[in-house]
């Protein structure tokens, strides 16, 4: 008997279904274009556990007569093309008759029709692909799918489903993109019966973007509309001001349909290149509208990706039109006049330990805490502003040299019983080991130099210290050990910070809010889509607080798995980067001085949390033979 047999009709569908339902959103979208295709104009989409127990849509559309619900379960059964040339004029979302099969083949689906003349309407039921029962019932207009137990015969694909939270955040995502691909439609998404999501399907593209993204967005679009021989272009690009970290905010459309395309991409892309900072991506909605033959969606079965006849042209069209409408713009931010934000005292939690003293801050107008301390524990700040004075500057003034003995004496002490109370643990990159409690009295500071590094020297040699690199470090330790320790200490903020988040940030929020709170941030939901910043972790003073808390939703909207300790390190690296003294700043030796003692308490002082050296060293004999004393 031969190996090859054809398999049996349940196995293939359970495959087939496999391309085309990958996950709940799958199943979202497939059953949202159909209604869409059926001519609806409110579409509702409710969800329960992430869509895998229950997801059920409703539309006003033109529902289904009865004679044709049994043939729509059918593999390759559509009502949208009769051959393969109607692939060339297709208009319509959905054409290749899979999705009610493939759904059917994994899932326990009711549907409710109705059309506008019949009578009564049908209830019908099928579960994995097997009819179970069709009967009359009353209901109104338009079309119900009700699909319960997604993957409850296929456990191998639930197994590998995301957490609940994440997979509602794609259907999430999925309905943002469906509202703005047909703003002339109402939708609305209720998630474990909470609404998250209402248009009012008006038609006006910006207000549902005002919807979506909120004031602040929607008050820096500038709109696009535009057109050639064969393609229009609409909707809108966002000023540089809101470009963002990723590329989750570039939504274009193809005769209302969501894809995505390298070449409008690129395009899109290359025509802010002067206008954004590296690793920033625009704000970009874009519609487009093509002549049928001028492309092909029947390349994925998700039907996302097309391609284009005439690639280059389009491209040239995309990118000769933002640049007239960028530069056609003024583009300067304005610095809106608000009040101004008082600080008010530090609220740590309870510590088994004694708090660290915090790092000399070398910003102007910074926060100072309200505790007085011995003039062995703290140096007066003054204020820094950055001026054109020579590049190299002695240690102190020749009247600060030489001070009075007792005074020099009470110092090097009360600084010693600090430091061995402290009890660091220390490592020795250089033979001499500079960054030693014994080494840390006998160093000489000599001066800084490029307004950003300064030389000590000690045993000989001699040692440079990048300023940024090392106060990097220092917050950066500290910043990790609270957060391992679950010991934030937070600084409110007084007015509080409002945020006006969309809905994809706002589930991120909520989703990593236990660990916002851990590195020392503050949360108040200020109702709708706004929250209030009240508190930042109170060893970053110098960073504004609402860029930062978007730059980490930014860079956490690609990690859909539970925050790990590595991806948090990553995250408060950039937070210590960011609100570190910064190169070409002049800061005083007292400030240096505090600095480099901070450095000393680091558990591996010798790189900043991205790997780059905190110190170089010279010796003596080397600089000898670099001027030809030692030949």
């Amino acid at each position: 008997m031969g190996k090859i047999q054809v398999l049996d009709g349940e196995t293939i569908n359970k495959i087939a279904a496999g391309e085309v339902v990958e996950r709940p959103s799958s199943v979202v979208k497939e059953l949202v274009e159909n209604a869409i295709d059926a001519g609806a104009t409110a579409v509702t989409v409710e969800i329960q556990d992430g869509g895998t127990s229950l997801i059920r849509i409703t539309d006003n559309g033109s529902g289904m007569e009865k004679d044709d619900i049994s043939m729509a379960f059918l593999r390759h059964s559509t009502s949208k093309i009769r051959s393969a040339q109607d692939l060339q004029t297709i208009h319509s979302l959905g054409f290749r008759g899979e999705a009610l099969s493939s759904i059917s083949a994994v899932a326990q689906v009711e549907l409710l029709t109705k059309t506008a003349h019949a009578m009564t309407g049908c209830r019908y039921q099928i579960n994995g692909g097997v009819e179970k029962s069709m009967e009359d019932i009353g209901c109104p207009d338009g079309t119900t799918f009700i699909v319960r137990q997604l993957f409850y015969n296929t456990p191998a694909r639930r197994k590998f489903l995301k957490s609940n939270i994440t997979e509602a955040g794609y259907i999430s995502d999925l309905m943002v993109r469906l509202s703005m691909s047909h703003p002339e439609v109402s939708f609305k998404f209720i998630n474990n019966r909470q609404n998250r999501l209402h248009t009012s399907g008006n038609g006006r593209l910006k207000d549902i973007l005002y919807h979506i993204y909120g004031r602040d967005i929607s008050a820096n679009l500038l709109p696009v509309e535009a057109g050639q021989k064969g393609v229009r272009m609409t909707g809108f690009i966002g000023k540089p001001i809101i470009c963002r970290g990723n590329r989750s905010y570039e939504n274009y459309f193809i005769n209302g349909r969501y894809i995505k395309s390298p070449v409008i991409t690129q395009a899109v892309e290359d025509a802010y290149k002067t206008f954004t900072m590296v690793h920033k991506f625009p704000f970009a909605i874009l519609h487009f509208t093509l002549d049928t033959a001028e492309l092909d969606v029947n390349v994925h079965p998700t039907k996302m990706e097309v391609r284009f006849s005439h690639g280059q042209e389009l491209y040239k069209f995309i990118y000769e039109t933002l640049r007239q409408v960028l530069f056609g713009r003024e583009l300067i931010p304005e610095v809106k006049p608000s009040e101004p934000k008082q600080a008010v005292a530090v609220v740590p939690k309870p510590l088994s330990k004694p708090i660290e003293r915090p790092v000399i801050r070398s910003t102007s107008g910074l926060i100072e805490h309200p505790t007085e301390r011995s003039a062995a524990q703290t140096v007066t700040q003054p204020k820094v502003t950055p001026t054109p004075k020579p590049d190299i500057r002695p240690e102190l003034k020749e009247t600060e040299e030489k001070l009075p003995e007792p005074f020099e004496k009470k110092r090097l002490e009360a600084l010693r019983v600090s430091t061995v109370e402290d009890k660091p643990q220390q490592y020795e990159l250089f033979e001499t080991g500079l960054l030693t409690k014994e080494a840390r009295v006998r160093h000489k500071l000599i001066g800084q130099v490029f307004d950003t590094y300064w030389i000590v020297e000690y045993d000989g040699k001699l040692f440079i210290i990048d300023q940024h690199a090392a106060h990097e470090k220092v917050l950066y330790e500290k910043l990790m050990k609270r957060f391992k320790e679950n010991q934030p200490m937070t600084q409110l903020i007084q007015p509080p910070i409002i945020l006006t988040l969309s809905m994809t940030e706002m589930d991120l929020l909520n989703r990593y809010m236990d660990q916002f709170k851990k590195m020392g941030f503050e949360f108040e939901s200020f109702g709708g889509k706004e929250y209030a910043l009240r508190g930042v972790p109170s060893d970053l003073y110098g960073f504004t607080g609402k860029e930062m808390v978007i730059e980490l939703l930014d860079e956490l909207a690609g990690e859909f798995e539970r925050m790990r300790t590595d991806v948090i390190g990553d995250k408060i690296a950039t937070m210590a980067c960011k609100a570190a003294v910064k190169g070409n700043m002049r800061i005083s030796s007292k400030e240096a001085d505090a600095l480099i003692e901070e450095l000393l308490r680091a558990e591996n002082p010798y790189t900043c949390p991205h790997g780059r050296p905190t110190i170089i060293s010279m010796t003596k004999t080397e600089l000898e033979k670099r001027f030809k004393r030692i030949v």
